[in-house]
């Protein structure tokens, strides 16, 4: 669709709905942030349609006639029924659904000394800042599909397991917070160096039942989780020091060998009759799988897979031969693809081989090469908190192994790694040996 065609169907929604978040319209009409934002400047500053409500619902201005359309023909949906009696559009119920009772994790974010902040900053200057903060932390919890239920200023309310449930909800919570600690280093560098100040901000993450559903009166109503576990996620983010994730034992538990973590004791929690014991989450550990997870504590034996254990050894008994081999495993979720996968790795780790294990993320489906990247990040051990030179040294000194000319292929990989490299490309001093072209050997085991 061009622009004409997604501002005639917004205004269409609009007038008929009087009022719609701005998520709901990234969601129906499939837009990013830049074109969400033309359609805000021409409704609300150029047609003095509608207004902005605490940034984050349109709400229509433009009165009970219809407003005007570009001339490009759209589809419009059909008009609300019409009262004999009256002869005015009736009004348009709307859509309810019933609470729903879940298990959620439940992500509190909040802006450290925000109060000090404001005095330092102009208010347009802070409007600027915490606008920059709330895209960065938005977009990392949308790439995990996590739901922000509410933007208070300087601090996030995020739940996961809604509206869309997934069976790594905890995972995808404190992925989240590890991402927004590293896109706030980012944003850290850019303040300091335009306005002289560095952003803090606290996490704290919950797992447990609530009851969802819309909250509010009919002019403003908003999707919230209500029980202990929201309170108990922002409890437990005022127990952690600036720049750190703080989990809960419930969410401990379901993410257990995926991250490491720092036990932080039992704490007493204003309203909560018993003590909380709380992590504190230092980073990944490098386990993607739930068998590498539980492997420290042993898995049950494998049984009735003998052919198929058999087929696997005899492979990779042909592989050792110099006869190369592909297999592939295929079936229904749940069957033991991956617990087959696991015996072959245990079977050959006293052998010496060298294995490159690639893995898809259902949070990375839109990220066709994913998995790709996600090995690279493991064979050059990059670190969380390095620095982006730092990762490119480990990049460079990785390639000049197999002596391939860093300056044509670094440009190649450092933009799949996420690396800024300087144009045209200047190798490390660390590197200037490596100057002298040479033609690019074939990578072996």
């Amino acid at each position: 669709m061009t622009f004409d065609d997604i501002l005639a169907q917004v205004l269409d929604l609009l007038q008929r709905d009087g009022r719609v978040s701005y998520r709901a319209l990234k969601v129906r009409f499939q837009l990013d942030d830049d074109l969400l934002e033309a359609v805000k400047d021409e409704l609300i500053y150029a047609k003095k349609l509608a207004v902005d409500e605490d940034n984050r619902v349109l709400a229509w201005t433009g009165g009970t006639s219809r407003a005007p359309t570009p001339a490009s023909p759209v589809p419009l949906p059909a008009m609300p029924d019409v009262s004999p009696a009256q002869g005015e559009v009736s009004p348009v119920a709307p859509a309810t659904s019933d609470a729903e009772r879940r298990q959620l994790t439940v992500m509190f974010c909040d802006l450290v000394e925000s109060t000090s902040l404001s005095s330092q900053l102009d208010p347009e200057d802070l409007r600027e800042v915490i606008r920059e903060y709330q895209k960065a932390c938005s977009e990392v919890i949308n790439r995990f599909d996590g739901y922000i239920a509410q933007l208070l200023g300087d601090g996030l309310l995020v739940y996961f397991g809604y509206p869309q449930a997934h069976e790594d909800d905890a995972q995808r919570a404190v992925r989240t917070g590890l991402g927004i600690l590293g896109e706030l280093e980012a944003l850290n560098t850019s303040l300091k160096r335009e306005k002289g100040i560095q952003l803090a901000i606290r996490l704290g993450v919950h797992t447990g039942l609530v009851v969802v559903g819309a909250m509010g009166g009919s002019g403003r109503q908003e999707q919230l989780a209500l029980g202990e576990t929201p309170n108990l996620a922002a409890r437990i983010q005022g127990l952690a020091a600036p720049n750190t994730l703080v989990i809960s034992e419930a969410t401990s538990r379901l993410v257990q060998g995926y991250f490491a973590c720092e036990t932080l004791g039992e704490h007493a929690l204003k309203g909560v009759s018993q003590p909380l014991k709380v992590s504190r989450v230092l980073g990944e550990s490098g386990v993607h799988s739930r068998l590498d997870a539980a492997q420290p504590r042993g898995l049950t034996p494998l049984v009735g897979r003998e052919l198929e254990v058999t087929l696997l050894l005899e492979r990779w008994e042909q592989a050792k031969a110099g006869h190369g081999q592909v297999i592939l495993l295929t079936g229904d979720a749940g069957i033991g693809k991956s617990r087959l996968v696991q015996m072959l790795k245990e079977h050959a780790a006293h052998e010496p081989h060298v294995r490159w294990e690639c893995r898809s993320a259902e949070y990375a489906q839109n990220t066709a090469l994913f998995p790709l990247v996600e090995l690279f990040q493991r064979i050059l051990r990059f670190e969380a908190h390095e620095a982006p030179n730092a990762k490119l040294e480990k990049l460079e000194h990785a390639l000049s192994q197999y002596r391939l000319p860093l300056e044509e292929s670094v440009p190649l990989f450092a933009p799949l790694l996420s690396l800024n490299t300087a144009t045209p490309y200047s190798i490390c001093p660390h590197n200037v040996k490596d100057r002298k072209r040479s033609k690019p050997s074939s990578l072996s085991s």
